[in-house]
C-alpha cells in the first residue's frame, strides 16, 4: 500500500519552515515523519502525518504550495545488513529509488523506510513477494 506523503515547498530563509509547522500544530495535527532538503534558494519539507487531507487543505489555506506523492513505508530489519537486503533485491528488479527518510521507530525488531520510487506500484510487489513487509498504515507505529 502507498502512503500519502505532503511536500511543501518553502524559501531557503530563516523562519520559513515555522509557519507550516504553526498551521499544522494549531490545527492538532501531528507530524508523524518528515525530511527536509535544501537548495541554495528553497527547500523542500516532506512529511507524513495520520489525516494527510485535513493536513493539506490546512496547509493550502495557510498559504504555503503544497503537493500530494505516494510512498512506499518498508519494514527493514533492525540488524546489519538489514536495508542492504533490501536494495539487492530493488536492484535486481530495476527499480530505482528517488529518495528516502527514515521513520524514527523501532519496533518488532524492524526500522521503518519511507521510499519514494520510480515504480511504486512494481515495487511493493517485488518487496512482498521477496517476503520484505509493507507498512500499510504509518500511525500504528507512531505510539
Amino acid at each position: 500500500m502507498k502512503l500519502h506523503q505532503i511536500s511543501v515547498f518553502l524559501e531557503n530563509q530563516p523562519g520559513r519552515l515555522t509557519k507550516p509547522c504553526d498551521a499544522l500544530a494549531n490545527a492538532g495535527i501531528n507530524i508523524l515523519t518528515l525530511s527536509l532538503a535544501d537548495t541554495q534558494n528553497f527547500g523542500i519539507l516532506r512529511i507524513i502525518v495520520e489525516d494527510w487531507e485535513k493536513a493539506f487543505k490546512v496547509l493550502e489555506k495557510s498559504g504555503a504550495v503544497v503537493k500530494i506523492t505516494e510512498v512506499v513505508a518498508v519494514k527493514v530489519p533492525d540488524r546489519s545488513g538489514g536495508f542492504a537486503g533490501i536494495l539487492h533485491v530493488l536492484e535486481r528488479s530495476g527499480i530505482n529509488i528517488d529518495y528516502m527518510y527514515a521513520f524514527t521507530t523501532n519496533r518488532g525488531g524492524n526500522s521503518i523506510l519511507i521510499l519514494r520510487f520510480d515504480k511504486a506500484d512494481e515495487a511493493i510487489e517485488i518487496l512482498r513477494q521477496s517476503g520484505i513487509g509493507i507498512v500499510d498504515k504509518i500511525s500504528m507505529f507512531a505510539r
